[in-house]
């Protein structure tokens, strides 16, 4: 086995250490974040609670052109179908304005949801350790501080068994176009490297949300899958529309991590929508 990468990611006293800040957004990308803020407190005003960046651009890595914009909105309800509507609209025109982002992605959830103690290893964990706060009362204070242990990795990864069925649909409902499968391709390579990585993080005892190390430290446990990690990686940043890939993903790389991940942390408890 080589060696995986130094531990890193974690406060002083072994928490994972929120990663992302407003201080850290490049100088490119402040005109869309300040967009997406005002423009979410038109859309939902008074039911707002509190609206986060996540992401290579609150993180500082954003590539002009290359990163999309990733918004986490909490309501003081649960979201209606018309409010995702609103959100998506509001991807749009914000992607179609401002040509140094490829795209916008909204995740939007009720509050409740959010502070429940089914969301508490992973929808809360990501509020508290993968948000930057942008508008409104932060939520991480009222959600305990998180380790790299086996229950984090089994409630946010613990699912790909699930996903699986659904992705081999979204294939074969796909155009049969290069344009179509990219942004497939992307999906599901960010999918398939962070699960590697979660895996395998409580045992490298650290954190990480770079694509291309979280492949190296699952490669370093797993070397007979590190090529297809490292490539999965890749794609996750440069996406091709290769049916192929995603027939690998989904017929070996996909099953593979879903079986090992059951034996190793378990499965993930199943969610209303399942």
């Amino acid at each position: 086995m080589s060696e995986p990468p130094v531990p890193h990611g974690l406060d002083d006293q072994g928490f994972i250490a929120r990663e992302g800040s407003l201080a850290r957004v490049p100088a490119a990308f402040r005109p869309v974040v300040a967009a997406g803020r005002d423009r979410l407190l038109e859309v939902f005003g008074a039911r707002l609670h509190s609206a986060y960046l996540y992401g290579s651009i609150p993180r500082g890595t954003a590539r002009v052109g290359r990163s999309d914009l990733d918004l986490f909105v909490a309501l003081l309800d649960e979201p209606t179908d018309a409010d995702r509507e609103a959100v998506r609209a509001l991807g749009e025109a914000v992607d179609k304005e401002f040509p140094q982002i490829d795209g916008v992605s909204t995740l939007l959830y009720g509050r409740d949801r959010l502070l429940s103690e089914l969301e508490r290893y992973d929808l809360g964990w990501f509020v508290a350790c993968l948000c930057t706060p942008l508008l409104g009362e932060d939520l991480a204070e009222y959600l305990p501080r998180y380790r790299p242990d086996s229950l984090l990795a089994r409630e946010t990864n613990g699912d790909l068994a699930r996903w699986l069925p659904r992705w081999r649909e979204r294939i074969a409902g796909a155009e049969d176009t290069e344009e179509a499968r990219r942004p497939l391709v992307r999906f599901m390579s960010r999918h398939l490297v962070r699960t590697g990585f979660t895996l395998v993080m409580p045992r490298w005892n650290g954190w990480t949300s770079d694509l291309r190390e979280m492949a190296e430290v699952c490669g370093a446990y797993y070397p007979e899958r590190a090529g297809q990690l490292r490539t999965a990686a890749r794609y996750g940043q440069e996406p091709v529309g290769d049916p192929q890939v995603l027939q690998t993903y989904v017929d070996d790389l996909g099953p593979w991590l879903a079986d090992e991940y059951a034996r190793v942390h378990g499965v993930k408890a199943p969610r209303p929508e399942d």
